[in-house]
Formats: C-alpha cells, structure tokens, sequence
C-alpha cells in the first residue's frame, strides 16, 4: 500500500527490503526508511537505520519500552525520525478528541474510563500500540489507570472504543478503520515531513502544528 502511494504521487521510489541492514549505505543516505515490521525486528535494527539512512518513519509499535534508547540514539547520530503508533489522519483527531473529553471529564469526576481496542488476528502486540496511546491520554488527565481488552479476531484492521462509565450515564467514542490504506498514506506523509527537520518527533505533535 505504501509503494502504491508513493507511486501514485510521483514521489522517487527506491523500493522495499525485508532485510533492511543489507541496504546499500550510500542508498540509505539519500533515502527515508519507512519502517512496518514486527518489534523484535525493529529493536535489532534500530541502530542500523539511525547509522545510515537520511531520516526514518516508524509505523511499527510493541517497543515503547526502549522508547527513550531509541529516541536518545536517533538524537546521537542526527538522524531525523517520526513515530506514531497509528499513522491514520483520523485516529490522530480521535487522539486529540480524546484528550479534550478526558480533560473536561477529569473537572467534573465522577467517570471511569476503559477501552476497547479490537484487530486482526495476525497482530502481534496487545493491547495495540495505539491503545496504549490512547490510555496514556487518558490516564495522564484523569489520574487513573484505563483498563484495555484486547481482541484479536479475522481480518478486522482496527476498532478502538473509549468509554466513561458514570453513575448516570455512559460516554462513548468509536474509530474504526475500513483498511490499512490510511495508515500507509499518514506514513508518506511523514516521510514527506522529515525534510528539513531536526530531532525525534511523534507524528500527532507534528499533525496539530
């Protein structure tokens, strides 16, 4: 999906690897890494694609808790990255709705919240990485600590709900992605994004700005 964008826009294309660390380092010079892999392999390559590629654009989730040694390494070598946990326009609004609902809520008490995140059964990480984003909104402007159920069934791209239970009544807000499609346009845009750019940057602060 994402090479059929990038096509579609005209953009310079220097194609995809399942082997990233056997790129060319010249070529990783003059490219930006778009990387959608598996935790285990981003954390074995993370040093490779801060050594030798132009900037980086990280869809992969399940390594928040390296977060600060990735971040510190991209930093050391100048090399320029943005990371999301969902690269979709419209889970990024769903960020910053939440964020607004969860600070108004907090004011007034009296709401519990959880979340419901649900998604193909051939994803690795649960809860989703987004998820996570998700309750660390919540929790960071209630106090609390949201509990998540995960469902990993057929081919559903994804599902998140979040709710706030209260004495009198139920909130409840939905985002459901209908493909990958959106994620894999979100990730050209941010690779069109590092141009100039400086540092490590997480997309939704990018988005807003």
């Amino acid at each position: 999906m994402i090479e059929k964008i990038i096509l579609s826009r005209d953009l310079e294309y220097a194609g995809w690897t399942e082997a990233v660390t056997e790129t060319d380092p010249a070529l990783a010079k003059e490219c930006v890494c778009i990387d959608f892999t598996t935790p285990d392999a981003f954390r074995a390559n993370y040093r490779f694609l801060a050594e030798n590629f132009k900037a980086v654009v990280v869809g992969t989730t399940g390594w928040a808790d390296i977060r600060e040694e990735v971040v510190a390494y991209f930093e050391k070598c100048g090399t320029p990255m943005i990371w999301a946990t969902n690269f979709s326009v419209g889970v990024n609004v769903f960020f910053a709705v939440t964020d607004y609902v969860s600070k108004l809520l907090a004011q007034f008490g009296g709401y519990s919240p959880y979340m419901v995140e649900m998604h193909h059964c051939h994803k690795l990480d649960a809860p989703s990485g987004t998820a996570r984003s998700l309750a660390d909104i919540v929790d960071a402007n209630m106090g609390v600590k949201t509990d998540i159920q995960s469902v990993r069934c057929g081919e559903i791209s994804g599902i998140h709900t979040v709710g706030y239970e209260g004495l009198n009544d139920r909130i409840t807000m939905t985002h459901e992605a209908f493909s990958r499609e959106g994620f894999a346009a979100g990730a050209v845009e941010a690779a069109l994004r590092t141009e100039g750019l400086k540092g490590v940057h997480e997309f939704k602060s990018l988005f807003f700005e």
